[in-house]
């Protein structure tokens, strides 16, 4: 509870719905109450502890009527770090829960509905992230180093020592790294660790505030072996970042049903989810329907991971990016996959007027994966490459929403089918697809 708020009286309420945050809503006195750790269909206790002009924040008491879909959370550190937030909702209902929010955002915010509503893409629940940005810090009080992700609502490193979602052989890292930290002469120095594993290698990058002594390089050289990771250090910039050792191996994931393998750096970004990731390439590609001989536009490309299997179908694929870093890789990614119908580009894709060439021509398919901010500026044009399909991954629904209400009302499609793809399990991030053609 925060400092100075006094709780009011313990009530009774019922659960009446889930908050995009994860918690649960209660209606008392006909206005909103949020509910941490409350799931709907619940009948529970509560006191208020922050009184807004149009909602209320509760602590949970007691459950006197239990959700069915309610479930014992794994991990040991739930409730206080804040990397989960449903790890006591079940993982049907998580994803019921998550196609009921798209559903409702694509209405209210975009006022349509698809045609159809996609299955699921399902994965591992569970050890699935490989990708994480995990915090260190000396704590004083504690006269030890913490690593780990934040406690949920405050700013303080969560005191962790394993986490279920990582990738099982990186579960008891956050352990791990405080205690390799602790020894080190740059023991409050170093801010934060970036993991990120590849189907061969795992990269371990270091954020050093201060130089490493001969000492320190020679802990972090051990750690890197007894783990089977690679040590690289950060001093600077995100340029500055090298590894340990001259020759260690180039990170990449394979797309196996496509044949591509993809390279990346240690903080390039890549999806989380391997096993997702696979499944989202062969559905927005099935979804998208490429016929021989077409000409396919992938806007926000990075490394290739739409652009290089959709090669493998198309007569020609454009690839544009905003990062030029990312586009070099790209296109060193079809050359390492021997494609040479793959044109790639670097423009700012939130800026019409930096656009350059490429958006001059005509495309029969489009795909799209932005940031969580969407695509509107390239929405706004897609009536000049008139596209028969266009797929939209998409990792925040809201953007979504507004960007496909824009395409159905002004840019001459329906959308066809939309769905969740179980990207982030136990957390409230919402991944999805959706499908839209063009009207006659």
């Amino acid at each position: 509870m925060a400092r100075g708020l006094t709780p009011g009286p313990v009530q009774e309420a019922d659960i009446v719905g889930l908050a995009h945050d994860g918690r649960g809503i209660a209606r008392v006195d006909g206005k909103a109450v949020f509910v941490a750790g409350a799931l709907p269909g619940e009948r529970v206790t509560l006191r208020v502890i922050k009184q807004r002009r149009r909602m209320d924040e509760a602590l949970l008491g007691e459950i006197l009527i239990a959700s069915p879909d309610r479930v014992v959370p794994k991990c040991a550190h739930y409730g206080v770090c804040g990397g989960c937030a449903l790890q006591h909702l079940g993982a049907e209902a998580q994803l019921a829960a998550k196609q009921s929010q798209l559903l409702e955002d694509l209405s209210r915010i975009g006022r349509v509905s698809p045609q159809m509503v996609l299955p699921p893409l399902r994965g591992p629940v569970w050890g699935y992230r490989r990708r994480a940005r995990l915090g260190v810090k000396y704590v004083h009080k504690k006269g030890r180093v913490l690593a780990g992700f934040r406690e949920r609502e405050k700013p303080y490193l969560a005191d962790l020592q394993h986490c279920e979602v990582l990738l099982p052989a990186l579960r008891s890292l956050p352990q791990e790294l405080a205690a390799l930290v602790e020894t080190l002469s740059l023991r409050e120095r170093v801010p934060q660790v970036e993991v990120a594993a590849g189907d061969a290698a795992t990269a371990l990058v270091f954020r050093v505030m201060a130089a490493p002594s001969a000492d320190d390089l020679q802990r972090l050289e051990a750690f890197g072996r007894r783990l089977g990771v690679e040590i690289y250090l950060q001093p600077g910039g995100i340029d500055s970042v090298r590894p340990l050792r001259s020759d260690a191996p180039a990170l990449h994931y394979l797309i196996a049903p496509f044949g591509v393998r993809i390279e990346f750096g240690p903080l390039d970004f890549v999806q989380v989810n391997a096993a997702i990731n696979t499944a989202m390439v062969g559905a927005a590609l099935d979804a998208l329907e490429v016929q021989p001989g077409e000409r396919v536009l992938d806007l926000f490309c990075g490394l290739g991971n739409f652009t290089l299997p959709l090669a493998r179908r198309a007569a020609q694929v454009v690839g544009v990016e905003g990062d030029a870093s990312l586009v070099a890789k790209a296109r060193a990614n079809a050359a390492l996959n021997g494609l040479e119908n793959v044109a790639l580009f670097a423009a700012n894709l939130f800026d019409p007027a930096s656009f350059g060439g490429w958006s001059d021509g005509q495309y029969e398919r489009v795909l799209l994966d932005p940031p969580r901010a969407g695509a509107l500026e390239v929405v706004a044009r897609m009536a000049s490459w008139r596209p028969h399909r266009v797929v939209y991954i998409s990792c925040h629904p809201g953007s979504l929403a507004r960007d496909a209400g824009i395409l159905v009302e002004k840019q001459g499609y329906r959308l066809t089918a939309a769905g969740v793809m179980d990207m982030f399990p136990q957390t409230t991030h919402v991944e999805s697809i959706a499908v839209f053609t063009r009207r006659e």
